[in-house]
């Protein structure tokens, strides 16, 4: 089979979800709503964080305000490509600007992993450690974990992009994908996928299930702690803050597990697509509706800001 240095490729062609303009009609405007909400609930998350006085200092909403521009940003690293290649129906993409976009994709979906461990964390301290709160949880403590989730993630994404650039590819440079992403880029190499894919199953499983096992840990200690409590109510105001963010990991994770654990060999492009479409898309939009519907401080300091825009026409 014809083998090509892949420094030499002139680019990949994404094939999106299918090929068939009416299917193509009914994605986009499907795509652009979710993209606009998340857009617009995340943007809500953020300024809620930043400006309301009872929100601005707690760690959960510094962690929170964080966990919102991430889901922005790994949202716009795959779907408003799609968009585009949805109306014009061009799939075409260089072959830098496919490392890049697996670059980033990885680096914000590994961001958003580790943020959701350091909530878990908090979550943790507040309801097992209550009187230590303040002390464990300061402002420096929380954004020293903030500023350790982007490290680590960037280190991932570079090692495995890394790997992708010193693979040869065939002549077929057709990605049947919306995004470029590892796995379909790893059934195009023409040359030994084996260290990547080794690497895959020890750091990449390491670094998605490390923080999966920590925030189970979590709840695991949570969940005991909540079930010694005297009162019925007390019960649920702690698992009341809790609720939002268990909700919001499942969904986040059940999706990562179902792509990315298992070898290339087994990968399915339909299924790859599907899948993804929930982490990518689907999940950074309900975040925000996840967090303010389930929590009562976020609504409240929704109601205050509501009350703030009105306070000038009474």
């Amino acid at each position: 089979m014809e083998q090509t240095n892949a420094s030499s490729l002139p680019g990949f062609i994404l094939l999106g979800f299918s090929s068939r303009p009416e299917l193509r009609r009914l994605l986009f405007p499907l795509f652009l709503t979710m993209y606009t909400l998340t857009l617009l609930g995340n943007s809500l998350m953020v300024l809620l964080a930043r400006t309301d006085p009872r929100l601005r200092c707690a760690p959960m909403y510094i962690l929170l305000g964080h966990l919102s521009i991430v889901d922005v940003a790994f949202s716009s690293t795959t779907v408003p490509r799609a968009l585009l290649d949805l109306l014009w129906g061009n799939g075409a993409v260089s072959y830098v600007g496919c490392l890049a976009q697996t670059y980033f994709f990885l680096a914000f979906g590994i961001t958003d992993s580790f943020l959701l461990a350091c909530m878990a964390f908090d979550r943790y301290v507040a309801v097992c450690r209550p009187l230590r709160y303040a002390a464990i949880m300061g402002p420096w403590r929380c954004l020293g974990l903030v500023a350790g989730s982007w490290a680590i993630s960037h280190l991932h994404s570079l090692l495995h992009v890394g790997l992708l650039a010193r693979l040869s590819f065939c002549a077929s440079r057709e990605i049947p994908h919306y995004f470029c992403d590892v796995q379909p880029l790893l059934r195009l190499a023409c040359s030994s996928t084996h260290v990547n894919e080794l690497v895959i199953f020890s750091e990449g499983s390491l670094v998605i299930m490390g923080p999966f096992i920590f925030i189970l840990g979590s709840y695991i200690f949570i969940l005991t702690a909540v079930l010694q409590l005297p009162l019925a109510q007390g019960r649920r105001k702690a698992m009341s803050t809790c609720g939002s963010h268990l909700a919001a990991v499942a969904l986040f994770y059940g999706t990562i597990i179902a792509v990315y654990i298992r070898p290339a060999s087994s990968y399915s492009a339909e299924h790859g697509r599907v899948v993804t479409v929930l982490y990518t898309a689907l999940t950074p939009m309900l975040n925000p509706l996840i967090y303010s519907l389930r929590n009562q401080e976020v609504a409240g300091a929704l109601r205050r800001a509501l009350d703030k825009l009105h306070a000038p026409g009474r």
